[in-house]
């Protein structure tokens, strides 16, 4: 992968050029904002940084959008001046985004970006692979963190996924979930797992330093350095006639974008929420 484009030099955006650039995963990244010279600031002092952190990825900032033509993965995060985008004022960004880097892979690394996803599919015929949503892996990493607690295990120890659509309608597929390796019901309660849900609830939405570390992951999975399964927000597949909402999904990317939704065991009850949470 040679180049990340990131649009939004608010704090995600910056946090997200800085996280990604650490990780050493691409040669180059853009940030981009129409606002004054904060993009090119921020460039500057993660590159000023570079000697230091030991990485070498090289980074600049502009006030021009047209930059992200040649990018193989742009990031939509925040603008510096006015925040996130609406959805409306997203689906804007995304037709200009489009026309210039047609084929690119597109990540929505904001909480709220679930509608954006969905709409940019529908309205503006992105590819579902290509346009996928990031946040919810960040949920489901403080989700690992709040379970090796309770377990007194590693947060490394722990596979769990988060699907569904956040904060209300959060679904954990229990069943699937694993300490060291075994199954997370054998650690963990029926109660104690009832109490997990609701404090993994409360999580949502992730500060920004844990959504950017959720967008330089898959952005680093996608380059190839990793075969990570991650959450996000995706829209689901409507070649049967069924059509659903976009939700939280674990999915497996490649350098093409989603290459593959996959489908975790889930209990009944688990179904039916996450069926309740993405009817239409």
């Amino acid at each position: 992968m040679q180049e990340v484009a990131i649009v939004g030099a608010g704090e995600l955006g910056g946090a997200v050029a800085h996280v990604l650039a650490r990780r050493d995963a691409v040669r180059s990244i853009v940030l981009a904002d129409e606002s004054g010279r904060v993009a090119a600031g921020k460039a500057l002092d993660i590159a000023q940084a570079a000697p230091v952190e030991g990485f070498a990825t090289g980074i600049t900032g502009t006030t021009d959008l047209a930059t992200v033509a040649g990018s193989s993965v742009v990031v939509v995060a925040e603008r510096v001046a006015r925040g996130p985008w609406s959805t409306d004022e997203g689906l804007l960004l995304l037709k200009r985004l489009v026309q210039s880097a047609p084929r690119a892979i597109f990540l929505c690394a904001g909480p709220s970006s679930r509608e954006l996803v969905e709409r940019g599919v529908r309205e503006l015929r992105i590819d579902r692979r290509r346009l996928f949503g990031t946040a919810p892996e960040a949920l489901a990493a403080g989700a690992r963190a709040l379970v090796a607690l309770s377990a007194d295990c590693s947060p490394r120890d722990v596979a769990l996924s988060i699907l569904g659509i956040p904060p209300s309608h959060t679904v954990i597929p229990w069943q699937d979930a694993t300490i060291g390796g075994f199954a997370l019901t054998r650690r963990l309660d029926e109660r104690a797992r009832r109490a997990l849900a609701v404090r993994i609830a409360r999580l949502w939405p992730p500060g920004s330093y844990a959504l950017a570390s959720a967008a330089a992951a898959i952005v680093e999975a996608m380059a190839g350095r990793s075969r990570r399964t991650a959450c996000c927000f995706v829209v689901p597949d409507t070649g049967s006639g069924t059509r659903a909402r976009a939700a939280a999904l674990p999915v497996r990317v490649d350098a093409a974008g989603i290459a593959e939704i996959i489908q975790p065991t889930l209990s009944v009850v688990e179904q039916v929420a996450l069926d309740n949470a993405m009817m239409l």
